[in-house]
């Protein structure tokens, strides 16, 4: 296949194991809430934990990451993980509890990205890296980036993503009961749509160059 040299393939699956990471983080994050707020589903299970093994998709986790590493990008930015199981009827405060558990996981991606800032502006500042060309800087940029875009990303109000619940049980019951009957039935495809067409990377795309490049001058 033509580019798919050595080093690429080094390079994609190195980012690969910082994607796995990333949504690790994120799963666990839904869980450790969810066990906060009166539900031990997610911990019972072994959900809340660092393993990716535990958290994979076949489709979301392997095939489409493995895809963008040897397709023309080389690099694995999108991905998603088994939804982290949920008790609902568990929580101490029913809404309260939605919008925490599903707020989780974007949170934990900018605390991700955060750290990952903080560590790109330590190795530049001590000269552990030297160029933005070296393995180090690249792992923490793209941690950067893909920490970024899956906060973002999540955050979209429509289902299957964490906004929906968000959206959901944190607008007022009026509104968010209209909200329900629009989004339950054609949320999905509503997405889908806007994801096939390029829409959702019109939307989504600036806020995350702009949120990452914030960052990069911070650190850099």
């Amino acid at each position: 296949m033509e580019g798919l040299t050595p080093e690429r393939i080094a390079i994609g699956l190195t980012y690969y194991v910082v994607l796995l990471f990333s949504l690790s983080v994120h799963e666990s994050a839904h869980g450790f809430i969810a066990w906060r707020m009166g539900d031990d589903t997610a911990l019972r299970q072994g959900r809340v934990s660092l393993n990716p093994l535990v958290h994979i998709d076949l489709v979301g986790t392997v095939l489409i990451p493995l895809l963008q590493i040897f397709g023309p990008g080389g690099i694995p930015l999108l991905g998603w993980a088994k939804p982290t199981p949920v008790g609902a009827q568990n929580f101490r405060r029913l809404a309260q509890g939605h919008v925490l558990v599903a707020g989780a996981g974007p949170a934990s991606n900018l605390v991700l990205a955060a750290i990952f800032t903080v560590l790109l502006l330590i190795t530049v500042r001590t000269g552990l890296v030297s160029g933005a060309d070296e393995l180090p800087f690249l792992i923490l940029a793209v941690g950067i980036q893909m920490n970024v875009a899956l906060a973002i990303f999540n955050l979209v109000p429509l289902p299957p993503l964490d906004g929906s619940w968000v959206a959901s049980w944190g607008l007022p019951r009026s509104i968010a009961a209209r909200y329900d009957r629009v989004v339950e039935p054609y949320g999905s495809w509503i997405l889908l749509i806007l994801f096939m067409t390029g829409i959702l990377g019109r939307i989504v795309g600036p806020l995350v160059s702009m949120f990452t490049h914030l960052l990069f001058r911070l650190a850099l």
